[in-house]
């Protein structure tokens, strides 16, 4: 059998495998509260609040969706005109065109294209989140991290790309073959190195102080049997005054993690609500389920970018002889553009049911849906999230339910609807 038929039946197995693991992983039964309870929620939060959240959300909109069509629109000038080999090309000629500088150095040149394009948008976001309160960062600060943030990007990035193309130079036959296997492993080490090696980037994590705020969160995560390494607290404050926490890693580098600004917005009990709500993604397996169907989902693309390379007419736009050449990056990256827009409603939509079921579980192992409906206010009030945000943009993009059908699913909650 030819490695394309190969290809064409692990393709299969995979796509398989990845909606059947899905639909085994996604609750069920986990539907939003009645809109009446909905609207019941909204009709108590005070006015002025909503106004200024709607206001918040409605200047960034432009911006974000700008941001969106401009990435989009940049990627496939990249990715199916010649524009994208060229710039491959011209960063290879310094170090005489060979494959490995074409690979890294090309890519992270069409990264660094993008990110520099898009920066005025970004610029634009950020003047909107200091203007509302939301941010804290000067622009030297923000500089910073978006400093920091392209040098993790660029260290990764380095890495997937000199894996990937010395695979395709090495195995041009069974590339796909390795590559997704190779890509499948680099999701799961990934998940649990990043909370370790790139979270101490960005912000400082100390210990949570010895007191009762500390030893209730050990205890509710000990009757919860989802075993923890340390109570952390975040110095968001430098950068943010949004509240949040959650818990991090895997096995043995778990821990719950609470930002300093909830430590100072919310009380002790909706800190250890918000807990409750992480602790639920770790017991139910949750960033482990994330981690399969992630890795999953990177074998699936490698194999799909293989068979997409026998469509003459795509490599023609592009103007490469293989889609496994270090001058087809720009190509690659245009077909994982569109593949993120086509499928992103779908992550949106399973995500928010992990989410509900999270919420769920929190109330269940707190007893206390009083609670969590207060701290739900609290997260929209203080992070200034939009408590009832138009359907369509709610079902295209939000990863969690909305602030309004979470207290209303508290509600229901309280009075046995479960």
């Amino acid at each position: 059998m030819t490695p394309r038929l190969w290809a064409v039946g692990t393709f299969a197995v995979l796509l398989v495998a990845l909606v059947a693991f899905a639909v085994s992983a996604v609750p069920r039964h986990r539907s939003p509260a009645p809109r009446a309870d909905q609207l019941a929620a909204l009709g108590q939060l005070p006015a002025e609040q909503v106004a200024r959240a709607r206001a918040f959300h409605a200047e960034l909109r432009p911006s974000r969706y700008a941001g969106m069509l401009l990435g989009l629109l940049i990627a496939l000038a990249l990715g199916l005109t010649p524009l994208g080999s060229r710039l491959v090309e011209l960063a290879g000629r310094p170090f005489g065109d060979h494959w490995l500088a074409r690979a890294v150095l090309g890519g992270l040149a069409i990264v660094l294209l993008t990110e520099l394009i898009t920066l005025p948008l970004a610029a634009w976001r950020h003047t909107i989140v200091v203007r509302y309160g939301i941010s804290t960062q000067s622009w030297g600060g923000w500089g910073v991290d978006l400093l920091k943030s392209l040098g993790v990007g660029a260290v990764l990035g380095a890495v997937v790309l000199a894996g990937f193309f010395t695979v395709t130079h090495f195995a041009p036959r069974w590339w796909w073959a390795f590559g997704a296997a190779g890509a499948a492993g680099l999701v799961v080490l990934l998940s649990f190195v990043l909370p370790v090696l790139v979270e101490p980037v960005f912000n400082r994590f100390t210990p949570m102080a010895d007191g009762p705020l500390r030893t209730e969160l050990l205890e509710l995560a000990e009757r919860d049997g989802v075993p923890v390494k340390d109570v952390l607290v975040a110095d968001a404050s430098r950068r943010t005054r949004a509240v949040n926490a959650y818990v991090s890693g895997l096995g043995p580098t778990r821990r719950i993690v609470v930002y300093d600004t909830m430590l100072t917005e919310a009380t002790p009990g909706e800190v250890v609500s918000v807990a409750a709500h992480e602790l639920g993604h770790a017991k139910d397996g949750d960033v482990f389920t994330g981690t399969i169907m992630g890795a999953l989902g990177a074998a699936l693309a490698v194999v799909l970018l293989y068979l997409l390379g026998s469509w003459r007419w795509l490599l023609d736009l592009a103007r490469v002889d293989s889609i496994a050449e270090p001058r087809a990056i720009g190509l690659l990256l245009a077909v994982a553009t569109l593949a993120g827009l086509v499928t992103g409603p779908a992550q949106a939509w399973m995500s928010r049911r992990v989410e509900a079921r999270a919420d769920a579980h929190a109330m269940a192992l707190t007893g206390d849906p009083a609670t969590f409906e207060a701290m739900q206010r609290r997260l929209g009030t203080v992070n200034l999230s939009d408590p009832d945000p138009p359907s369509w943009e709610h079902t295209m993009f939000a990863s969690h339910p909305s602030t309004v059908q979470r207290m209303a699913a508290a509600r229901a909650w309280a009075r046995g609807d479960r």
